[in-house]
């Protein structure tokens, strides 16, 4: 894989996120108090929210660091880690681009 498919595959990630985290933020807007459903129904809803709001963090950290990389894949460290200095193997710089620590290092 080159590193214009790199940055297909990239792009396409974001665009994604992007879509997940306005689903998310949706999803997490303010449970209004005149909605009459129980409080039990409140409380789960409550709960999801919680759990909603975590997931649109993650989401949006994710979106911040892969629009960040994609300035950086065209530069000589890009796929080199960080700590060990080695090459990154390509499945991992797929999964996971906007890491800059092989397996090894970031364990």
């Amino acid at each position: 894989m080159n590193k214009e498919e790199l940055k297909d595959h990239i792009s396409k990630e974001i665009e994604r996120l992007e879509k997940q985290v306005a689903q998310y933020k949706e999803l997490t807007k303010p449970i209004s108090p005149e909605n009459a459903i129980g409080r039990v129904s409140r409380m789960d809803a409550i709960n999801n929210k919680s759990v909603l709001e975590n997931a649109l963090r993650k989401a949006e950290e994710r979106l911040y660091k892969l629009k960040e990389i994609t300035d950086k894949i065209d530069g000589d460290n890009f796929g080199i880690c960080r700590k060990c200095h080695q090459k990154i193997p390509l499945q991992r710089v797929m999964l996971r681009p906007e890491s800059g620590l092989c397996v090894s290092c970031a364990s």
